[in-house]
């Protein structure tokens, strides 16, 4: 059999990879092919890598020895149950090196679906607080911020605000579109009731989403006295 040098983690991802090759009983390992395999390849690795050879050499020893429990003559009543298989440490240890190997491969999945997802460091919204963004009535920009400070406040009491992070990105021109829509139908609507969802990205990029909005002149922010519930109209 054709083995490319160098490609395995050690001596249990190479022992694993014959056994799998081979479409051997992982619970029945036929001692006397798996070990010649084995030392063929360490064989083949020793002209290219000494030094590297050497971490697979107390596995190799260990092979030879089990080959050479399972040819001693066995007794008729070494039949019972109770008898210790000479490959049962192995096997497990193939196990567990398996499920280990399962693991770091779901492990590496997730990391490399972590990379496809960006994150921003928290930012002041001082840029969104420009003069531009007037409020009418009795009111001013500072009660919008505060509204929407007592909004967040009073939502995490109800409820732990969503964390878990998904694949939909909620961008704040995504909300942009929605709050248009919803100001086409209604015409006006309370503050509070732009907020449909409570996930941290989704609270955050529908309030820069009205701040922006307001800035522009696409809507109008009312309040006509103070403490009353701040209005969201479409811009006339």
């Amino acid at each position: 059999m054709d083995i490319k040098i160098l490609d395995f983690e050690g001596p249990l991802d190479l022992l694993l990879h014959l056994i799998k090759e081979n479409k051997m009983d992982i619970f029945d390992i036929p001692m006397e092919q798996i070990t010649n395999q084995y030392l063929s390849y360490l064989h083949a690795l020793k002209v290219i890598d000494l030094e590297k050879s050497s971490i697979y050499l107390p596995l190799a020893s260990e092979l030879m020895e089990i080959k050479a429990r399972m040819l001693l003559p066995k007794k008729e009543e070494s039949m019972e149950e109770n008898e210790e298989d000479p490959r049962e440490e192995l096997v497990k240890r193939l196990l567990e090196y398996e499920a280990y190997k399962e693991i770091t491969k779901t492990l590496k999945e997730k990391e490399e679906l972590r990379k496809q997802i960006y994150t921003k460091i928290p930012s002041s919204l001082t840029s969104y607080m420009e003069e531009e963004v007037t409020m009418e009535g009795d009111s001013t920009l500072d009660d919008l911020v505060e509204a929407f400070q007592k909004f967040l406040k009073r939502k995490e009491e109800e409820k732990p605000l969503q964390t878990k992070v998904t694949l939909k990105e909620i961008t704040v021109s995504s909300r942009r579109l929605e709050i248009a829509s919803i100001l086409k139908k209604k015409k006006k609507v309370k503050f509070i009731e732009l907020f449909h969802q409570y996930s941290k990205p989704y609270i955050v990029a529908t309030f820069l989403a009205i701040l922006e909005m307001a800035r522009e002149s696409y809507l109008t922010i009312t309040q006509d006295h103070l403490f009353d519930e701040i209005i969201i109209e479409e811009a006339k």
